[in-house]
């Protein structure tokens, strides 16, 4: 996946540079009394195709955070599943409600973010909003990655104390563990999201063309679809390679014989190696220009020909 998105970068750079020769009049439509649209482009069309071009990249490094996401809705909760639930004598709390956890941690992250986090952060780098859209997006990429490692370390945990009591062969059974014991990796997801999230909601807004800022929202929103059928992919390939190494595979329908704790350290090394990719597509990343709050590139059409007066 890291090779494609080099590999994808190296051509976008190569398009940007065909796509310059679309506003180039050349003899033949010199020659024409009408515009072919087909033929010659506007500056301006060019351009905003450039926009949309240049966040392919940072849409594909992306991709593999909402991956970690995607374990929220599946791993996480089988997790909370085996654990010790009871709240008081009576109550014992649904595992798939933990997932609340995200969203208190998302309402308490975002206030903080622009109250605490913005001021101290504009005294050190001057930015009015204290860190660029992609500096908050590789934030938030990093902390997926610290979110695996949590992961990784309770489910280590939980699986110890089940073979201490015996009952790595008894799926059924309630590990005497409390569910207190994923809060961590519920609020470091939380907090990530209000970080990649949010700034990738910022930037595929402002730096797509006006007339296609729907197109970004939907681009953003992709993510997680895509995100969530790439973290099925990798699952079947973790299972294929593991059973054919001649082990047990390390997802099964027994959580306590499985190696959950192994996958997500996988997902922790590929979330790191993804980081990587992102900080180097990220530098070479080029923010729109702006005067006076309006778009440079929505000045006037520099076409050199007679189809100006046309």
């Amino acid at each position: 996946m890291y090779i494609r998105t080099f590999t994808l970068t190296l051509v976008i750079i190569k398009t940007r540079r065909f796509l310059d020769k679309a506003a180039i009049t050349d003899n033949q439509e010199e020659s024409n009394e009408t515009r072919n649209p087909w033929r010659l482009c506007s500056v301006n069309q060019v351009e905003e195709v450039k926009l949309v071009l240049r966040l392919i990249p940072i849409w594909l490094s992306c991709l593999m955070f909402n991956v970690v996401q995607a374990q929220l809705h599946t791993f996480f909760t089988k997790q909370g599943s085996t654990m010790n639930r009871s709240v008081g004598s009576h109550y014992q709390l649904p595992p798939a409600s933990l997932q609340g956890i995200v969203g208190f941690t998302i309402l308490a992250a975002v206030p903080l973010y622009d109250r605490v986090f913005v001021p101290v952060a504009r005294k050190f780098t001057g930015h009015p909003s204290g860190i660029t859209m992609l500096q908050r997006i590789g934030v938030g990429l990093f902390l997926s990655v610290l979110n695996m490692v949590v992961s990784a370390l309770v489910e280590s945990k939980r699986v110890e104390i089940a073979s201490k009591h015996g009952l790595l062969d008894s799926p059924k059974s309630v590990v005497p563990i409390k569910v207190w014991w994923l809060f961590p990796q519920y609020m470091v997801c939380g907090v990530s999201d209000a970080f990649a999230v949010v700034g990738l909601q910022e930037l595929f807004y402002a730096e797509m063309p006006e007339a296609m800022r729907s197109l970004g929202a939907a681009a953003h929103i992709s993510i997680l679809g895509v995100g969530n059928f790439l973290s099925g992919w990798i699952i079947s390939l973790v299972q294929l390679i593991t059973s054919r190494s001649g082990h047990e595979k390390w997802l099964v329908d027994n959580l306590n014989r499985s190696h959950l704790d192994y996958f997500y350290w996988v997902l922790a090394g590929l979330s790191a190696l993804n980081l990587c990719v992102y900080v180097l597509v990220s530098k070479g990343f080029v923010y729109r220009d702006y005067d006076g709050g309006h778009e440079i590139t929505k000045a006037k059409d520099t076409e050199r020909s007679k189809f100006d007066q046309v």
